[in-house]
Parts: C-alpha cells; structure tokens; sequence
C-alpha cells in the first residue's frame, strides 16, 4: 500500500513539470521578446568609486528603535478569547 502511495506521489509531481515543458522554437520566441533581467538581479547598481583625492566620511546608522519606533500602545485591550490572541490581555492577567 505504502509503495503504490508513493509511486502516486511520484507521478503527481513530475505531470506538472513535463507539461510546462515547451518546444525550442516557442522557447526561442519567448524569450526574444521579454526584457531581460537586470544583471545581479533587483538589487540597486553599486556606487560608483569617489574621485581621487575626495574626503569619505563614514556616519554610524542610527539605532533601530529611531528608525523604526514602536506603535504606540493602545488605549484598552480586550479579553483574550477564542480566535483572539493579538493584542488583548489574559483573562488573569494582573495587569
């Protein structure tokens, strides 16, 4: 039984692969239309050097909590309860 579930598990993922594969000619005009992606994917292009003889000043990053601060605290939090667990309290909650 195990054997015959695996085998079905097998051929269930190689059907989607096989069927997407496409001839070389429909390949060839797909990819003659679309834009290429930019080398070294979506990062942005790297700085160009500084000029000889330029003065580089490094500067610390601000902290995290300065960039991104924390919400501000809600005035009342409800009871926790069944399908409720983000902001709300325990029900014994000495809080």
């Amino acid at each position: 039984m195990k054997r015959v579930v695996f085998a079905v598990a097998i051929v269930a993922l190689v059907t989607p692969v096989m069927a997407h594969q496409t001839s070389p000619t429909a390949a060839a005009q797909t990819t003659d239309t679309a834009a290429p992606d930019p080398p070294g994917g979506y990062a942005p292009p790297p700085m160009p050097p500084p000029p000889p003889g330029a003065t580089v000043v490094f500067k610390p990053a601000p902290p995290p909590d300065v960039v991104f601060p924390p919400p501000a605290p809600l005035a009342k939090y409800p009871v926790c309860g069944r399908g409720r667990t983000d902001h709300c309290v325990q029900r014994n909650d000495p809080k």
